[in-house]
């Protein structure tokens, strides 16, 4: 059996829908701090009760797990902890003290640990995960390789401080960075106050150098696209490989409607 770890998002309806139209033994477990089981799921939890889902998907007998959709950094409230999580506490006290990837390190060895394989969301969609080049009718220009290059740059620093997956260039320059919020939050940002900056310019999304690429690989979606476009962008890049890109078909509409190139990129 597979369970489904499933945060925000529209990645693991997606998830979900080719799993069950496959047949699959699958179990969805929705994150909800708030409590209650979300439509839709199979079990819920939350941090401190984690502990109690491994054991009840230990018992229902889960071999594969996958990790879809964003989970915020959760608080810890010690008044919520379960008796199953409780031994779990100082391994969870370290790794909310890490950032995000070492978070994730350690949340993946409890599953593990528990003879649980962790899989990719591309693993079992390998077409979230498109060819390189440029399938829009718009195409990259100089300019815009110029930016990309700089954006890969600026990325590739970023992992250093575990920060974000994506920043925006435009003349080389850095008109905004990632940071938790997430990327549309950028977008937004930077729509409603571009005043003064360069024209142009390109969002870019690439995994954190050295990031376990089973887990949190960046995603874009038409949502992106739109943003990308209100911000006043001439196109995104997306580093090959690396970025999912949910409703393929939706996001080339919705860069040619809007005169934007998207560009599946190799790492440099």
């Amino acid at each position: 059996m597979l369970a489904l770890i499933a945060g925000e998002g529209r990645l693991p309806q997606i998830l979900a829908e080719r799993l069950r139209a496959e047949g699959r033994d699958m179990a969805v477990c929705a994150y909800a701090p708030e409590g209650g089981v979300p439509e839709g799921a199979d079990l819920a939890f939350r941090l401190e009760t984690l502990g109690s889902l491994l054991k009840k998907l230990q018992k229902r007998g889960a071999t594969e797990v996958c990790f879809a959709g964003a989970i915020r950094r959760p608080k810890f409230d010690p008044k919520k902890l379960d008796l199953a999580t409780a031994p779990l506490v100082p391994r969870f006290l370290s790794a909310l003290g890490k950032g995000d990837d070492g978070a994730l390190r350690v949340v993946l060895e409890l599953f593990e640990s528990r003879g649980m394989t962790v899989r990719g969301a591309h693993q079992i969609l390998p077409e979230l995960l498109p060819q390189a080049g440029v399938p829009t009718i718009a195409q990259p220009d100089e300019a815009a390789k110029a930016d990309a290059a700089r954006a890969e740059a600026i990325v590739s620093a970023l992992s250093v401080a575990d920060v974000g997956q994506a920043c925006v260039v435009a003349r080389r320059q850095a008109l905004a960075i990632e940071a938790m919020p997430g990327t549309d939050r950028m977008l937004a940002s930077l729509a409603r106050d571009r005043a003064g900056l360069p024209e142009g310019g390109i969002l870019y999304k690439a995994p954190k150098a050295g990031q376990d690429r089973r887990v949190d690989l960046p995603v874009i979606g038409p949502e992106t696209i739109e943003g990308a476009a209100t911000a006043g962008l001439s196109g995104v890049v997306i580093e090959a490989a690396g970025v999912m890109v949910l409703d393929h078909r939706a996001v080339i509409a919705a860069a040619d409607a809007a005169g934007l190139f998207l560009w599946v990129r190799e790492a440099g």
